[in-house]
């Protein structure tokens, strides 16, 4: 049987930094409030790039570190819920900015668990045995769809991009996955509601921005997610000893310290960089998993088990355990 492997990471960011300080200047709100709240400092947010520009960026660094030749791309996924457009997709884009002339490319919706449902559907295809070279990514100008007078959101979210090339592999390096949805509880965070609009229907109000329950969506992760962790790693018998490290989706520092009470785990081993980035939604999974790879933190040389899981709008949460 052929498997899937990460085989190389990169990611990407806007050269503007936003802190807490510059949305006092705009907003009610103060460095204090928000850090002691969320943990976040600061965040990336674009002056001119789109959700593509920032993909394809991750896309050529993909190909540059590897030395791969566009061509030899089989596919492009990009989890996102800020495309620049519905059509094009932003994955079609990216596909074009590279010129990976054979791949095919599509985007995939499941808000910031989009990158670990990508990463997963990718999986499947290189272990079908068709495909060899994928690119999957994760993107968000979040930017876009923030209320900047709304001060419970608008400090929460950047932008940003971060991607990883999955390749054949002779072992197993996908061990375990865990998927879910809950549509029931969906209303917890929405955006980019579109209403009807045409003479044969009732007009109705285009919402475009986050509109989020942040109390419901706390408890949601801190009960929810912990009990997907809990399980993925006692159904596969994968224990905390065994796995390097957590990345999971950069929320909110406090989250990240009530899951590893909860799931009774070291806090050491949850990686965190939030603090920098905010929350990119599906971008801040692999946007991590880069960094750590480039602060040595982690090997990217098959030595190492890290559990990756993310969670969000749909209601979606999802974790794969992966030897990297």
């Amino acid at each position: 049987m052929r498997y899937a492997k990460i085989s190389q990471v990169a990611h990407y960011v806007p050269s503007q930094v936003i802190t807490n300080d510059d949305l006092s200047q705009i907003m009610d709100t103060s460095d204090e409030w928000i850090t002691s709240r969320t943990g976040i400092k600061k965040r990336h947010i674009t002056k001119d790039e789109s959700t593509a520009d920032l993909a394809s960026q991750v896309a050529k660094q993909l190909l540059e570190k590897s030395s791969l030749e566009p061509s030899s791309i089989d596919f492009i996924l990009v989890a996102t819920v800020t495309p620049d457009s519905t059509m094009p997709s932003t994955a079609a884009k990216v596909q074009a900015s590279i010129g990976a002339i054979n791949a095919f490319s599509f985007d995939l919706s499941a808000a910031c668990s989009g990158f670990i449902f990508a990463l997963s559907t990718a999986e499947k295809f290189i272990r079908s045995g068709i495909y060899q070279k994928g690119l999957v990514i994760g993107a968000e100008t979040f930017s876009k769809i923030v209320d900047w007078t709304d001060r419970r959101t608008a400090v929460l979210f950047g932008d940003g991009a971060g991607g990883v090339l999955l390749e054949t592999a002779d072992e197993v390096h996908f061990l375990a996955e865990s998927l879910h949805s809950d549509g029931s509880r969906g209303d917890g965070l929405t955006s980019g509601i579109v209403g009807l609009n045409s003479p044969f229907s009732v007009v109705e109000e285009n919402l475009p921005y986050v509109i989020m329950d942040g109390r419901a969506i706390f408890d949601f992760t801190v009960r929810d997610v912990s009990k997907s962790i809990t399980e993925i790693m006692r159904t596969t018998g994968v224990t905390a000893d065994t796995i390097d490290y957590f990345l999971l989706h950069q929320a909110n520092i406090r989250i990240l310290d009530k899951m590893a009470r909860k799931v009774g785990i070291n806090r050491d081993k949850f990686l965190a960089n939030m603090m920098e980035y905010g929350n990119t939604c599906a971008a801040s999974i692999p946007i991590l998993l880069s960094e750590s790879v480039d602060k040595g933190i982690i090997a990217l040389d098959g030595t190492q088990v890290i559990l990756l899981s993310g969670f969000g709008g749909g209601l979606t949460w999802g974790s794969l355990i992966v030897r990297i």
